[in-house]
């Protein structure tokens, strides 16, 4: 599958703008600051649906990552071997304008504008890589990649980290929300440090804001992490044995 640019709609520039500019409002004050940096390093742009030939060329040259396309949600196998190969699966599609606040599916403007940024960080990718060569492994057996998925969701989706500056957000599922850009940084929601154990242990949902999240200290912290995954993950697994 590829992308064909000529496709697009005003309405779909449209919808990239609206939803662009909302953002880039907050981001700021929310946004942290490796994903600010990626923005620039992919030359997003408002009302520019972004061109997956120049987007990959930029990866490749920054961390050796690609965007693959693909129809929609995959199978875990699918998703798995396309990170564990340095390929990131993005849609192609934008919703429509009567669906700017809520989507059930991630469209393009969360696969490309929420996640594409932090693809130009090293350690993130390399804890994305680390992670998917996990999930590889346990293709297949429900109860563990219900447990790796509590993992990716409390960090790639909804993941915040604390910097200098503040408590920020890197979490894509966040980034591509206004309303929960707002949310998961208020007094609202209880906010926990980073613990896999935790995480593990704690079910979500994806059809409302979350109702807890955990904070990163950096990047490094959660590529390091992933001795701790493998092994409290096989610690699960053998309990239920």
């Amino acid at each position: 599958m590829r992308q064909i640019f000529e496709n697009y709609t005003e309405e779909d520039f449209e919808v990239w703008k609206i939803l662009f500019d909302r953002q880039m409002k907050q981001f700021p004050t929310h946004a942290c600051h490796a994903y600010r940096e990626g923005l620039k390093i992919a030359k997003f742009e408002t009302g520019l649906i972004p061109d997956f030939k120049e987007t990959n060329a930029i990866l490749k040259e920054t961390t050796g990552w690609q965007l693959a396309v693909v129809p929609g949600i995959v199978p875990d196998y699918t998703f798995f071997e396309l990170m564990a190969n340095r390929r990131f699966p993005a849609t192609t599609w934008l919703r429509k304008m009567k669906e700017l606040d809520y989507l059930e599916e991630p469209d393009m403007f969360h696969d490309v504008f929420a996640h594409v940024p932090l693809l130009t960080n090293q350690h993130f990718v390399d804890f994305l890589e680390a992670l998917s060569k996990i999930g590889l492994k346990y293709v297949g057996n429900d109860y563990a990649i219900e447990l790796l998925s509590r993992v990716y969701w409390f960090t790639v989706e909804f993941g915040l980290i604390q910097e200098k500056e503040g408590l920020r957000i890197y979490g894509a599922g966040i980034l591509s929300s206004a309303g929960e850009t707002k949310f998961s940084l208020s007094d609202e929601p209880p906010k926990h440090a980073f613990s896999i154990e935790h995480m593990l242990n704690t079910a979500y949902r994806k059809d409302k804001f979350q109702t807890e999240y955990f904070i990163t200290e950096s990047y490094e912290q959660l590529y390091n992490s992933i001795p701790e995954i493998e092994k409290l993950l096989a610690d699960k697994l053998e309990a239920v044995a």
